[in-house]
């Protein structure tokens, strides 16, 4: 926040002007918005943040906002899917955690491919773009989405991004298992021990953000292992790679540079491990948080059409440990118990 004091009332008044006329110049601005608020997220204090932080911002800024507050699982999915009158609005607002936005962009997506007859199930299917914006208020346990692509997981910052109408481009990833599409995934894909935390956590939400540090507890002392075989496509002539030191940021010139669908595709070189494995990531961004202010993968970028593959094979308890708590700190993340880890962009 910055306080301009001034005993001057007609420069007081200039300085109006010109704010209102270097808003006037952003036009992507949006005017009208759908918003949905989830009041069990994080601690559950989505509508008060709504209410309190980020309406009367809207309110001062002229946008018009129509809120619904989710009352159970999937509700916003639900209602994007079927309900939502699509054209009414300049984007889509969501208030909550990880969870929230995962509601938000499956309505949203099938919602545009329904419309236009695109069958998901198809893994080689082109999908239509949409032209809302998904945008984030952050009010989660994580609030990852909202870290990685804003850098902090302020209300009021992400609000005045949605205001000025910022917007960051992102790598969207589908799931797929025998030709039936699963899901949508944005940050992680998680195989293995971050697999495990979740499943784990989902029976104790009524702990609010405490339940991932209980699971993640029980699952490491579990210290369970998969056995299985990975294949993936090496990236070829990518400016971006798991060491990179440039951080991903707005206008970056990685996610500015890629590469033809058809020129990737026509890598024949598949890559295939075989192995014992503890975790299995695919990570779409960094992938950071508070507790992990780096990320799994620091160097992820958010629009350049790959994601860092990170393999953890089979190792000691104490090896792993070392593993995770790299992730706390600001230490490089690849420079890890190189025996056991594996990582590779894709």
């Amino acid at each position: 926040d910055v306080t301009f004091h001034c005993a001057n009332e007609e420069l007081c008044e200039q300085w109006i002007q010109v704010a209102n006329e270097q808003l006037a110049l952003l036009t992507n601005r949006p005017k009208s918005l759908l918003v949905y608020i989830n009041p069990f997220g994080g601690k559950q204090c989505g509508k008060r943040i709504y209410e309190q932080k980020v309406a009367p911002m809207f309110r001062r800024a002229s946008i018009s906002a129509d809120v619904i507050v989710t009352e159970r699982a999937n509700h916003a999915r639900d209602h994007l899917k079927t309900e939502a009158n699509l054209d009414k609005y300049d984007g889509v607002v969501c208030v909550g955690g990880d969870g929230m936005f995962s509601e938000v962009l499956h309505g949203l997506v099938t919602r545009i491919q329904t419309d236009n007859g695109v069958d998901q199930n198809q893994p080689d299917a082109e999908l239509v773009p949409c032209s809302l914006r998904i945008g984030i208020i952050p009010a989660g346990s994580t609030d990852c989405i909202c870290f990685g692509t804003v850098g902090t997981n302020d209300p009021v910052t992400s609000a005045l991004h949605i205001i000025v109408g910022d917007s960051q481009p992102m790598d969207v990833c589908s799931v797929h298992h025998d030709d039936i599409f699963l899901r949508y995934s944005v940050s992680l894909l998680g195989y293995g021990f971050y697999g495990d935390v979740l499943t784990d956590s989902e029976r104790t939400r009524w702990l609010g953000p405490a339940r991932y540090d209980l699971s993640g507890v029980k699952t490491f002392l579990s210290h369970n292992y998969y056995e299985g075989t990975i294949s993936f496509l090496p990236a070829e002539n990518n400016m971006g790679d798991p060491r990179d030191k440039l951080q991903c940021r707005s206008g970056c010139r990685v996610c500015q540079h890629k590469p033809s669908k058809d020129t990737r595709w026509e890598i024949s070189g598949w890559s295939v491990i075989r192995a014992e494995f503890i975790a299995i990531n695919a990570a779409s961004m960094s992938c950071a948080c508070p507790r992990s202010p780096k990320g799994l993968s620091p160097a992820a970028h958010l629009a350049d059409g790959t994601t860092d593959l990170i393999l953890v094979r089979k190792c000691s308890r104490l090896d792993f440990l070392r593993h995770l708590v790299r992730h706390t700190n600001k230490g490089d993340q690849i420079c890890i118990q190189k025996s056991c880890c594996y990582y590779s962009e894709t």
